[in-house]
């Protein structure tokens, strides 16, 4: 089979889906490998690395996409990838459609074999391919959020660990998956007052007991997201319903009763979001204001640190592309 390595054309998105090394296992495998110049360069990765590797340097997009069997993405495809896709043509790649009808229709008129990271579910109900980037995101939402938490960037002025004699931020924290244990996680280090809410009780005794206690845990409903959220320095939503839209928890009149200056992330954008007032946006603009919440709202929060994205998302990908190049897609 011919696998095709494009270079990902999302605003900012420094990701490419296999390395230099997965490239080496497909070619063991017997495959042809086209990687597109510059694809992994975002990722610190060289042309030379990858024909080292064994893969055949191409220099457009349209060459990866007209010649290879499966093509090997990170983000769905946008429109100006439109033209490229055809019938026959394997896609393995995070797609997201639950929040993108256009994108759906399109595969779906194009005959596209479409494999979506995002839906792979094992026996035992996991998401082996999204969990690696919603670990990453969730961590980067702390981060995000201590950032535009700074007076500088427009937010209220406040640390979110405190500090002697002065109280720490509260954080939100919106679903207890793998991308909320992160946030929570990641805050927690900073010395945040977290607070997460779930709507598994079962959930939040575990997190409770591996966490030692040290954060707060919370049933999710309407009277209790209210009242997290409002004293809230920074909310992250994290929450999914894997091949679905994720549900509207937070109301405008939630947001509205924050402080201003205070920040919401919204990891959950990529599948409609869970907060009424966030919308998507891009690394090149991140950030709008409403009701004087900084919203951050970005697609591809991981492509902002590709290094370590690039490599997390491969190593949970490769096994099944590989399966996919060597015995083919029956439906």
């Amino acid at each position: 089979m011919i696998i095709g390595v494009p270079k990902e054309v999302k605003d900012k998105e420094n990701r490419v889906s296999t390395t230099p090394h997965g490239v080496r296992e497909y070619v063991r495998h017997g495959h042809q490998v086209l990687v597109e110049s510059g694809a992994g360069a975002g990722s610190g990765f060289t042309d030379d690395e990858y024909r080292t590797a064994g893969a055949t340097i191409v220099e457009s997009a349209e060459d990866v996409w007209s010649q290879a069997d499966m093509v090997v993405k990170v983000k769905e495809p946008i429109e100006p990838e439109y033209p490229l896709l055809r019938p026959g043509l394997i896609l393995y790649t995070y797609l997201h459609l639950a929040a993108d009808e256009t994108l759906t229709r399109v595969l779906m008129e194009k005959e596209v074999t479409a494999i979506a990271y995002e839906t792979v579910q094992l026996a035992d109900g996991s998401l082996p391919l999204l969990a690696p980037m919603s670990e990453v995101a969730g961590r980067l939402a702390v981060q995000v959020g201590a950032f535009y938490l700074m007076r500088s960037n427009g937010g209220r002025g406040v640390l979110l660990g405190g500090v002697a004699g002065v109280l720490p931020a509260n954080v939100a924290v919106l679903g207890g998956g793998i991308v909320g244990t992160n946030a929570a996680q990641m805050a927690l280090g900073l010395g945040a007052n977290v607070t997460l809410l779930d709507i598994n009780v079962d959930r939040l005794r575990y997190l409770d007991h591996v966490l030692h206690g040290r954060f707060h845990t919370l049933m999710s409903n309407q009277q209790n997201i209210a009242d997290v959220v409002c004293e809230a320095d920074l909310v992250i939503g994290g929450v999914l319903i894997p091949g679905a839209r994720a549900p509207r928890l937070v109301t405008r009149e939630m947001v509205a009763a924050m402080r201003p200056g205070a920040v919401v992330v919204d990891v959950s954008i990529d599948q409609g979001g869970c907060i009424e007032t966030a919308r998507p946006t891009t690394h090149s603009d991140p950030v709008y204001v409403e009701h004087g919440v900084i919203h951050y709202c970005v697609t591809n929060m991981p492509g902002a640190v590709p290094r370590t994205s690039t490599f997390a998302l491969s190593n949970a990908t490769l096994p099944y592309g590989l399966k996919l190049a060597d015995l083919g897609f029956v439906e």
